[in-house]
């Protein structure tokens, strides 16, 4: 297990942290494979009942690392023929965990950082958290099934928003639209979050399941054949002169250019 996700155990609650702190919590191949691992781990381990999924420092996640983008070739994010990307696997094992997961947002989140919370069956934010899309900015398009999920939570003029203008929402105008359950100060959320996860942890555990499989069973096909649609066009868009643009913006510390772009 990378220590770039540190696994704890409290209570029934598994608690994966994200553990890389200088580069804003971004996500590399490696932790997702931890991530996902750790959502397999939840299923098959009874003294698992709920999983917390958090980060140290200030971000909850930047996202994407973008140096894995800048490298997107033939097999983006190390992706072999007829192998799932570890990415892949962290959507497609989130979107069919059994057992709850709960995420606590500690600060920024961004790209996946928020999508992945359309996931999670409670999602608790810090005060000072904010959340971005900015796909479109990148020269890509959202992924995990979010161009089906965010329009039906928050309705499709608010996703459209969110998706098109890539802009920054706080944790007030999140839970406002529906997309967090709860906004704590910056100092309490973890405690907070913990108590949640261990009430949820300490309920009867088949009817938690049962619960969770009701609210969400009939979506997980359509869900799934969204977020493989997405992926299809994620990855071709990886190899585009869009991203080639956005991607050499980033790292120039400059705004990208797209008007020759057609």
């Amino acid at each position: 297990m990378t220590q770039k996700v540190l696994v704890t155990l409290d209570g029934g609650v598994q608690v994966l942290t994200l553990n890389r702190t200088d580069k804003k919590n971004a996500l590399t191949p490696e932790m997702y494979g931890a991530l996902a691992d750790g959502l397999e781990r939840a299923d098959a381990d009874p003294d698992v009942r709920v999983t917390l999924i958090t980060a140290m420092g200030d971000a909850f996640t930047a996202g994407n690392d973008m140096g894995d983008f800048a490298k997107a070739g033939a097999a983006p994010l190390g992706e072999e023929p007829g192998e799932k990307t570890p990415v892949t696997r962290f959507i497609e094992n989130l979107g069919t965990a059994e057992k709850p997961v709960i995420a606590a947002v500690n600060g920024l989140a961004v790209g996946i950082g928020v999508t992945m919370l359309l996931h999670c069956d409670l999602v608790y934010a810090a005060e000072s958290a904010t959340f971005q899309m900015p796909f479109v900015r990148l020269g890509l398009v959202p992924e995990a099934g979010s161009t089906l999920l965010l329009p039906r939570l928050i309705g499709l003029q608010k996703a459209s928003d969110l998706f098109l203008t890539g802009r920054k929402i706080s944790a007030a105008a999140a839970e406002a639209l529906g997309l967090i359950a709860e906004v704590f100060p910056d100092d309490a959320l973890g405690g907070e979050a913990l108590a949640r996860a261990k009430a949820v942890a300490a309920q009867a555990p088949t009817a938690v399941r049962l619960v969770k499989s009701l609210m969400k069973s009939n979506d997980r096909e359509v869900v799934a054949a969204q977020s493989a649609a997405e992926g299809v066009h994620f990855a071709a868009q990886l190899r585009s002169a869009e991203v080639k643009e956005a991607v050499s913006a980033f790292f120039e510390k400059r705004p990208a250019d797209f008007s020759q772009l057609r």
